[in-house]
């Protein structure tokens, strides 16, 4: 007897109850995000059999290089997006401003997206795991009308779906629309994604640190002593743990989703407000752990998805991962607060 194995698409149309005002059109939205993703999981598949690898000359808004498979995957998506006819723009961590989708099907839609398309883009050319991350919301603009600004400075409360994709030995898709946090591996045999991770949960305490400690002696005194204080030996607490960091979050993050571990990027001299930004990497990411089960966090303690965005590039510094492991950072960034 063979198991029957759920396809995406078969699992969001089982969920499709969970939103009776949506009608539809988010599983259709989410529909279009797989889509892209396989275009862009083909790309990245034979990205050393191409001319892709290697950067496109320009940068970035956020002065970083633009590699080659960026500007593929930003095309891909918006693509996609707009083609789906109930998305009304998007913004992209490859652009300045918002982009309008302004045919009369898109004008109309009740939703817009915000997407790092392909982040952790600097590993492209040595083979590490990168990954597509996005979060949608409704918009508060009039339909029938272009999307505006004020569509996409939302707190991350009032995200309705969020997820990422991670490109690596295999090819994933996880993703939550409030309901829980699911998996889905792309099979290659018959393009599609199927349901093979049902309600992760991140555990309460993990064993693994990911921080970029080159910049230890920047970061403050309570984040460097508890690195330290994860380093000590101690049997009855697991310690000392480990440390794992691939530069790349969406594959760090995977890894601690499954795991368990913490992943964090305090302020440094050099991003004094933290390096990742709210909108594309830190909300999104930060309504996944809290479905599965942990926190996201920033220095001052403050729930992630609690910020108000006043810019779309807005950089916050983040701690993400298992609830006692960052609870206990936080205790030891308080302590320092207090000393002062």
């Amino acid at each position: 007897m063979y198991n029957t194995v759920d396809t995406l698409n078969e699992f969001i149309i089982e969920r499709q109850a969970d939103f009776p005002y949506a009608k539809g059109e988010l599983s259709r939205l989410l529909t279009h995000i797989a889509l892209a993703a396989k275009v862009v999981n083909r790309e990245v598949n034979q990205a050393g059999l191409v001319d892709i690898l290697g950067t496109t000359g320009d940068i970035n808004v956020q002065g970083e290089t633009v590699q080659k498979l960026d500007d593929f995957a930003n095309t891909k998506f918006a693509i996609a997006l707009k083609g789906s006819s109930e998305c009304c723009g998007i913004a992209t961590e490859e652009s300045q401003d918002i982009i309008k989708f302004d045919t009369d099907m898109a004008k109309d839609g009740k939703y817009i997206i915000c997407i790092d398309p392909l982040d952790g883009s600097s590993n492209i050319d040595v083979n590490v795991s990168i990954g597509t991350i996005f979060s949608i919301y409704r918009r508060i603009s009039p339909r029938g009308h272009v999307a505006q600004l004020q569509d996409f400075l939302q707190e991350g409360t009032k995200q309705v779906a969020a997820g990422y994709i991670i490109y690596g030995s295999s090819t994933m898709l996880v993703y939550t629309t409030g309901r829980g946090v699911n998996g889905f591996t792309l099979a290659p045999s018959i393009g599609e994604f199927c349901l093979s991770h049902r309600d992760i949960q991140i555990p309460l305490n993990g064993s693994i640190i990911s921080a970029n400690e080159g910049y230890y002696k920047q970061f403050s005194a309570g984040v460097r002593r508890y690195l330290d204080y994860c380093k000590d030996i101690d049997e009855e607490t697991n310690r000392p743990y480990s440390s794992r960091y691939i530069g790349s979050l969406v594959a760090d993050f995977h890894r601690n989703l499954l795991k368990g571990g913490i992943y964090m990027y305090p302020p440094t001299e050099k991003f004094k407000t933290g390096k990742l930004r709210l909108i594309y990497e830190a909300n999104p990411m930060a309504m996944l752990v809290e479905q599965a089960g942990g926190m996201a966090v920033d220095h001052d303690g403050g729930r992630i998805m609690d910020l108000v965005p006043n810019d779309l590039h807005q950089r916050v510094p983040l701690y993400i991962g298992s609830r006692n492991m960052v609870e206990k950072l936080n205790d030891f960034i308080e302590e320092e607060e207090e000393q002062k």
